[in-house]
């Protein structure tokens, strides 16, 4: 062979004609509209077979100080500190966010709602199903940390807003059951406080009118020796603010005369109750008393602020029909183009070897 022959090509090239790649394809564009409309027809059926999803979403704010003016009632005559909006609804986040809570949700509300209709499942898969269905979330953390959104997806448009709305309400009802817990620990904190001084005060009264009949007991025996039956004081000789009668009362006792101290001493002896002569006993029955009518009810207090109530929703949010009809085209046409072009080389192929 001569070495300045040019050297002479076999087979088929592996450079890219365009303008040959088009023509192949436009040669199969029945094939690629076959499979575009195959794989279209697929999407579709999807897209209006499945069964649609709805959500529904509720919009919860803070309640305002009025709201929570029930709770404080009476708090600040006790000495309490007042409940403030952050407390409640710090409390009420916490519940809404619970595990327990969602826990109750399911056993309560969900399970009985869900077994009649979806046929046989485990506690366990409604148990996720309904987890995988439910969030709550805070959806502008940066802007607005204190909104929280409660949303549910449901085949069912009308359950998705009865089972959010039922949601929020048993978050409210256990949070004014730990608001009520809170007042009651500190009403009955308070109250056996009053009542341990009560008792020694009580206490203190009845020692002191045990002593006081010892003392007189003794200094009627004196007055009786040195027979002083009437009172040696004169009231010309006590003073203004009664210094002699005090002085007397705590070390001449005797000099008051047989005859009154004998009159008190009775009178201590048969004495039956203290109480009227305990100064502050009386405050701290009626402090007692207005504890024991202390009590919280849900009537005219709110522990949170019901931004938006869930509502019916007539868009379902899946599946998005739009959409998947236009991946649809899409990958039928990229898939139509794709076996084009695999029936081009493998007739190429044919061509070169033949």
């Amino acid at each position: 062979m001569n070495a300045n022959s040019p050297i002479q090509a076999t087979g088929y090239s592996d450079e890219i004609d365009l303008f040959e790649l088009a023509q192949n394809l436009w040669k199969q564009k029945l094939l690629i509209s076959v499979v575009t409309l195959a794989v279209t027809a697929l999407a579709a059926g999807y897209a209006f077979l499945s069964t649609p999803v709805y959500e529904s979403k509720s919009s919860i704010l803070p309640p305002r100080t009025a709201d929570i003016a029930g709770y404080n009632l009476g708090r600040s005559e006790l000495g309490f500190s007042n409940l403030t909006v952050k407390k409640v609804y710090s409390i009420f986040t916490q519940n809404l966010r619970s595990e327990g809570l969602r826990r109750e949700f399911f056993e309560q509300v969900y399970l009985s709602g869900e077994t009649g209709s979806q046929g046989v499942k485990s506690k366990d898969q409604f148990r996720e199903s309904l987890n995988n269905k439910l969030s709550i979330a805070n959806p502008d953390l940066r802007n607005n940390p204190e909104r929280f959104a409660v949303t549910l997806q449901s085949a069912d448009r009308q359950q998705a807003a009865q089972l959010v709305n039922l949601y929020v309400d048993l978050a409210a009802k256990k949070t004014h059951k730990d608001i009520a817990d809170i007042v009651s620990a500190d009403v009955s904190m308070r109250a056996k406080s009053i009542q341990a001084r009560i008792i020694m005060l009580r206490e203190g009264a009845r020692k002191n009118r045990e002593d006081r009949i010892l003392r007189l007991s003794e200094e009627l025996e004196m007055a009786e020796e040195l027979g002083l039956q009437a009172s040696q004081i004169k009231a010309s000789r006590i003073s203004s603010d009664g210094e002699l009668e005090q002085f007397v009362d705590s070390n001449l006792m005797y000099m008051r005369g047989t005859k009154v101290i004998r009159a008190e001493l009775d009178i201590l002896k048969n004495r039956k109750n203290d109480d009227p002569f305990i100064a502050g006993l009386r405050e701290l029955e009626n402090q007692l008393d207005f504890l024991a009518k202390v009590s919280v009810s849900p009537d005219g207090v709110a522990v949170f602020t019901l931004d938006s109530a869930a509502e019916v929703s007539e868009t379902p949010i899946k599946p998005k029909k739009a959409l998947i009809l236009a991946l649809g085209v899409v990958l039928g046409g990229m898939l139509g183009i794709f076996i084009a072009l695999i029936r081009s080389m493998l007739a190429k192929r044919r061509e070169s070897v033949v």
